[in-house]
C-alpha cells in the first residue's frame, strides 16, 4: 500500500472534476469512499483510517485553495449521512443529524477522517441534491447528493488503489424542444 500514490491519485482525479465541471468557490462537492475497496478487499472489511486520511488528504489540497466545499459520504449505516462544514451546511440549509462517523462501526473511515480533519464538521442528514460534483472511490452509491441532471464523467484516473472511480457532474436542466438553441457555456 503506497499511501503518497494514493494521495496522488486521489487529488488528479479531485483536480480534473474541479475542471470539467467547472466547479466555483462555494459549490459542494461529495466523496464517497471504500479505504476497503481501495485496499482490494470487499466493501467494509478492511477499514483504514492510514489510507482514508491520504484520500482526504489530497481531496482537500485541491478543493480547499478553490473554496470548495467537501461533503464526506459515511456507510449506510448512518444512513448515507455526509460529515460537512457548519458553513455549509448552514448557507445551503441542510438538515443536521447527530452522529459521529466510526471506522469500524457506523460511518467508516473517510466519514471519520473528514469528521476529524474538518474546521467545524457537522453531520447533514442529506444534501438534499445540491451537490455539484462528485467522486465515487469503491461504488459507495453517491449519486443521490448530486443536484439533477447528473452527467457521468470519464476520468483518466480510473481507480484509486484498487477500487473504481466513478466520477460525476451536475448540469442545469434543457428546457425547449427540437428549435432550441442552448448556451455553450453550461452545457
Amino acid at each position: 500500500m503506497d499511501l503518497n500514490r494514493i494521495k496522488e491519485e486521489a487529488a488528479s482525479a479531485a483536480a480534473e472534476l474541479c475542471e470539467t465541471a467547472k466547479l466555483k468557490a462555494g459549490d459542494i462537492f461529495v466523496v464517497g469512499c471504500s479505504s476497503s475497496e481501495v485496499l482490494g478487499e470487499k466493501i467494509g472489511t478492511h477499514t483504514s483510517l492510514d489510507v482514508a486520511e491520504a484520500i482526504y488528504e489530497g481531496i482537500n489540497e485541491v478543493l480547499a485553495p478553490r473554496g470548495i466545499f467537501l461533503a464526506g459520504q459515511c456507510c449506510e449505516h448512518l444512513n448515507r449521512a455526509l460529515v460537512i462544514e457548519n458553513e455549509a451546511l448552514r448557507a445551503y440549509r441542510l438538515r443536521q443529524v447527530n452522529a459521529i462517523p466510526q471506522p469500524n462501526h457506523a460511518g467508516g473511515a473517510f466519514g471519520t477522517v473528514c469528521y476529524k480533519r474538518m474546521k467545524d464538521a457537522v453531520l447533514a442528514e442529506s444534501l438534499m441534491a445540491e451537490a455539484r460534483a462528485g467522486i465515487d472511490i469503491g461504488a459507495t452509491l453517491i449519486g443521490m447528493h448530486i443536484r439533477p441532471v447528473v452527467v457521468p464523467v470519464r476520468l483518466t484516473t480510473r481507480k484509486i488503489g484498487d477500487a473504481p472511480v466513478i466520477a460525476a457532474r451536475s448540469r442545469i436542466p434543457y428546457t425547449g424542444g427540437q428549435r432550441a438553441v442552448y448556451d455553450e457555456r453550461f452545457l
